[in-house]
């Protein structure tokens, strides 16, 4: 079991997929200096022309004025509550932030060889992917609190591939971050690249081939493109993630929560998101 769990991944991240990220560290806002922070979340309802979708916004109504946004991809495991938490973080650093759902209907897997399904799915319509990313982007740019020409976009293990993905087929983007990911896209790097782009990945990751990081870099050097790829030494795949532990004894799977690598990218991240808006 182990063994075909294993290769449905590695099938997987040759789509483009990985996991998740980060950590909470110093709270600062973005277009304001205000003293109190008070997270308004709120689900939402969305939809392509094929399919319902749903979605967690989350901003600091601390803050008065129109901010920038961020949207959030889930892992492969689906639009979950660490995607949320993620979007409150967010929130805290004084940006709009939403969760997004990549699956349709708010659907979540519980096993590895349904994530790995669920997530190939996504990649193997990628006009159906764009859809319903860009449905995402079209209600987050139309909210009260949203900078509309302001928006980046992260995302964790198949997230990650996602917005690399979106990133790379011209979507309007000021920056793009992808933790945990694969960088084997389903579209390479090309002239169609607007954003800034951030990869932190795990040195020790099994999921990530070193061939991979290879061809993705010559690929973005080619094209000129503004980006940083990051990777931490002897660190697993999983790494921003505190169910990752949970989740590698109770799979068989080679995880492991890293809480410096997870602080790390996400001061990373901070710093990304700080220059691009």
């Amino acid at each position: 079991m182990r063994k075909s769990i294993i290769i449905l991944v590695l099938l997987v991240l040759v789509f483009g997929f990985s996991c998740k990220d980060n950590t909470n560290t110093t709270t600062e806002t973005v277009i304001e200096e205000v003293e109190t922070i008070k997270i308004k979340g709120t689900e939402v309802t969305y939809a392509t022309d094929s399919t319902n979708l749903k979605g967690y916004i989350a901003y600091n109504e601390s803050i008065t004025t129109k901010r920038p946004a961020v949207l959030i991809v889930h892992e492969w495991w689906g639009h979950n509550d660490y995607v949320r938490e993620r979007a409150d973080m967010l929130a805290e650093l004084g940006y709009t932030a939403m969760a997004i759902d990549m699956y349709g209907d708010g659907k979540q897997a519980s096993h590895p060889e349904d994530a790995g399904k669920f997530a190939q799915s996504v990649f193997m319509n990628l006009p159906e992917a764009k859809a319903r990313f860009n449905a995402a982007v079209d209600l987050l740019k139309q909210h009260d609190m949203v900078d509309g020409d302001k928006m980046a976009a992260i995302g964790y293990c198949f997230g990650g591939s996602v917005v690399l993905t979106m990133a790379n087929s011209g979507a309007d983007l000021d920056g793009v971050a992808a933790f945990h990911s694969g960088v084997a896209l389903p579209v390479m790097p090309n002239d169609q690249l607007k954003a800034r782009v951030l990869v932190c990945n795990g040195g020790a990751d099994p999921f990530v081939n070193p061939e991979s990081v290879t061809t993705f870099k010559k690929a973005m050097d080619s094209i000129g493109a503004q980006y940083e790829y990051i990777s931490y030494p002897d660190v697993l795949h999983s790494f921003t993630s505190k169910a990752a532990d949970a989740n590698a004894e109770k799979f068989n799977m080679p995880f492991a929560y890293d809480a410096d690598a997870d602080a790390k990218s996400w001061e990373s991240l901070k710093q990304m998101l700080r220059e691009v808006f």
